[in-house]
């Protein structure tokens, strides 16, 4: 029970803080996360590199352009296999990141409405008569500050499956275009 403004500020207090450190776990897992695409983007690169050096050196080596040609047509079904492989552990990224903040937004906010509800019971329980509006106007403060938790919350969900729907796209677009290559490369 709140017997002055004191406590109260102290329970609004560690609720905020509560807040705050919610926002400080899903910051440092996202930032993880784009440390790992980073790492992810750069051993990539480094392989297409070597990777293209190399079959530049062979296709120069070829006896005549038929071989180069049939040597770069046998180079693209690898090519397309690490593109399918990249995006798979580009998703795989993204998929583990979604779980955490799933599972630290669901946990805080069990815990947050957990200490909602003592908050507002605490400030409610022994209301002298005529402090009804009072009461009213905390009870709305604290509904209010849960509903822009849960608004960041939805918002970080949101943000996080739009970016695996555009890995989608972009896991399709070069699928299809490795096709397309594939197919124009082909001796005919």
């Amino acid at each position: 029970m709140f017997t002055n403004p004191e406590q109260f500020a102290n329970a609004t207090k560690a609720l905020f803080e509560f807040q705050l450190e919610t926002f400080n776990t899903l910051t440092a897992r996202a930032v993880q996360g784009v440390e790992q695409v980073v790492a992810l983007n750069m051993a990539t690169a480094k392989s297409h590199m070597a990777d293209g050096l190399a079959t530049g050196k062979e296709m120069s080596q070829a006896a005549d352009p038929k071989a180069a040609m049939s040597l770069a047509a046998a180079k693209v079904q690898p090519g397309v296999a690490g593109a399918t492989a990249y995006n798979q552990q580009l998703g795989a990224i993204i998929a583990d990141i979604r779980e955490e903040f799933t599972r630290a937004a669901d946990a805080h906010m069990a815990e947050a409405k957990t200490n909602l509800s003592a908050l507002i019971y605490d400030v409610t329980k022994n209301v002298r008569p005529g402090s009804e509006n009072a009461v009213q106007i905390v009870k709305s403060a604290i509904d209010n500050a849960f509903s822009g938790y849960e608004q960041v919350t939805k918002a970080t969900k949101q943000a996080v499956q739009s970016v695996e729907e555009q890995i989608a796209k972009a896991n399709a677009l070069v699928e299809q275009k490795a096709a397309e290559a594939a197919k124009a490369a082909e001796p005919k």
